[in-house]
């Protein structure tokens, strides 16, 4: 039985990590495929379980063999979804999710149309910049960047099938089990 493809997208700082996390805690058969970036980790990230690291030499010949689904430039690093790992796991029958940016998104959209669109937003522009804040990882140039990147991103919200406001993690997390399963899990 083939699975089912969830593109996860919104703003940094709209809680993507959080609602995801909390989501799979809720179905196990959920199943987050792992970005290729060229970005350095942040503080307490590990390769391999929050992202795959990779020089921008390793990420050109990945390119060039045709390994992603998708690949982008955002906030000026590279980041790429492996083909090979979307289809294993679908094949498998899990409900396979990339997290991606809305450019990422609309080309994944492009070739596989039956992927549920998910954008999740947050409460407003003031409770990203004080979640941004908190993370404590920005510069000013960077949540800058971040921040007029969100209001670009949060024009796209009309092409997604399903639009979640994070405000209340656990609410966030029951629509999206709701638009993808058309029920919540107990």
């Amino acid at each position: 039985m083939a699975g089912k493809l969830v593109i996860l997208s919104g703003p940094s700082g709209s809680g993507k990590d959080t609602v995801l996390n909390a989501w799979k805690s809720l179905r196990p058969d959920v199943a987050r495929v792992l970005t290729f970036t060229t970005r350095e980790p942040r503080s307490g990230e590990v390769d391999g379980v929050h992202y795959q690291f990779v020089t921008d030499d390793e990420f050109q010949e990945m390119v060039e063999r045709g390994e992603f689904l998708e690949h982008k430039d955002v906030h000026g690093d590279r980041y790429g979804s492996p083909r090979s790992d979307v289809e294993r796991l679908l094949a498998q029958g899990k409900t396979v999710v990339l997290q991606i940016d809305v450019q990422g998104a609309m080309d994944v959209v492009n070739v596989m149309p039956e992927a549920i669109t998910v954008f999740l937003l947050p409460p407003s522009l003031e409770e990203l910049e004080r979640r941004l804040r908190a993370r404590g990882t920005e510069t000013a140039e960077s949540l800058r960047t971040r921040l007029e990147n969100a209001k670009r991103e949060m024009a796209f919200v009309s092409q997604y099938k399903v639009q979640i406001v994070n405000d209340v993690v656990e609410e966030a997390v029951r629509e999206l089990d709701e638009a993808v399963f058309g029920e919540v899990a107990a």
